[in-house]
């Protein structure tokens, strides 16, 4: 897997609201996620763990009551790919159907 370009990862998250880039070791996608309680941002990174197996890609996060801050990075490409990408993007729609329950 390739890492991407700053360009290219500005591009690509636009349509990726409250995804921002941060230039640290190499490049991470970070987003911060705001849950109903404990239960609902439980459940949300339960679900997520079993989508990330099923993908081999798996996020870095941090769960504090009903916040869960999550950091996406390619280790072998030492930086943002597409795998990153993908994922912000499962993740957001993941989220959304959390919420709107």
């Amino acid at each position: 897997m390739n890492r991407l370009d700053l360009k290219d990862v500005v591009a690509l998250i636009t349509d990726l609201p409250g995804w921002r880039y941060e230039q640290i070791r190499g490049g991470v996608l970070e987003r911060e996620l705001v849950f109903t309680d404990f239960i609902q941002a439980f459940g949300f990174i339960t679900q997520l763990a079993l989508l990330a197996e099923k993908r081999d890609h798996h996020p870095e996060w941090s769960n504090v009551y009903n916040q869960v801050k999550i950091t996406l990075t390619t280790h072998d490409a030492s930086g943002v790919s597409m795998r990153d990408v993908e994922m912000a993007r499962s993740v957001e729609r993941l989220y959304k159907v959390l919420i709107s329950l």
